[in-house]
């Protein structure tokens, strides 16, 4: 009898098998965590949001609150020379938040978007953030001039919410 080198076809489908096992057990849980890991972040910029509007309105009290997320970020202009952060180019977020284009930014896997609630321009704010996708998460977030993030998984989750489906959103707590 000879002696056999290598395994057999039927132990590489055996650890095949297997293989394909543990993955269909730890792919659905990695899809879960990054969209748990994609709202937290969601909720976490619209806090940033928050403090940035915060600092804006005391940095330029004639104005009030940044009529859009272009005002608040660098708006093309080099922050790191003073002179060149003003009322319209505030530099407070990033320049990926604060996108040069009217209306949702884009980051990571959601849509985030700052306009006013009132007819009076810098009087109050409503920061928003939906997903792209729902694969991307299943919950959308927004805050008004009060500062409180607020959360629902209304569908359809990929539409920003109005101020009056802000108002009957979740708090959440920190």
């Amino acid at each position: 009898m000879r002696k056999q080198k290598g395994f057999s076809l039927i132990e590489l489908l055996i650890v095949v098998a297997i293989i394909l096992i543990i993955a269909a057990i730890a792919i659905p849980n990695l899809l879960r965590s990054r969209m748990a890991a994609n709202e937290s972040a969601a909720a976490s910029t619209i806090r940033t949001l928050n403090t940035a509007q915060v600092a804006f309105s005391t940095t330029y009290p004639q104005i009030g609150y940044a009529a859009s997320l272009t005002v608040l970020g660098p708006a093309g202009v080099d922050c790191t020379v003073a002179s060149n952060v003003t009322s319209t180019a505030a530099c407070q977020i990033d320049g990926v938040l604060g996108c040069a284009g009217a209306g949702a930014c884009k980051k990571g896997a959601y849509n985030y978007n700052l306009k006013g609630v009132s007819a009076t321009v810098g009087a109050d704010y409503m920061a928003v953030a939906a997903p792209l996708s729902t694969s991307g998460g299943n919950k959308r977030f927004c805050s008004l001039a009060d500062a409180v993030v607020r959360t629902d998984s209304t569908a359809p989750v990929t539409t920003m919410p109005a101020a009056a489906d802000c108002l009957t959103m979740t708090a959440i707590s920190n």
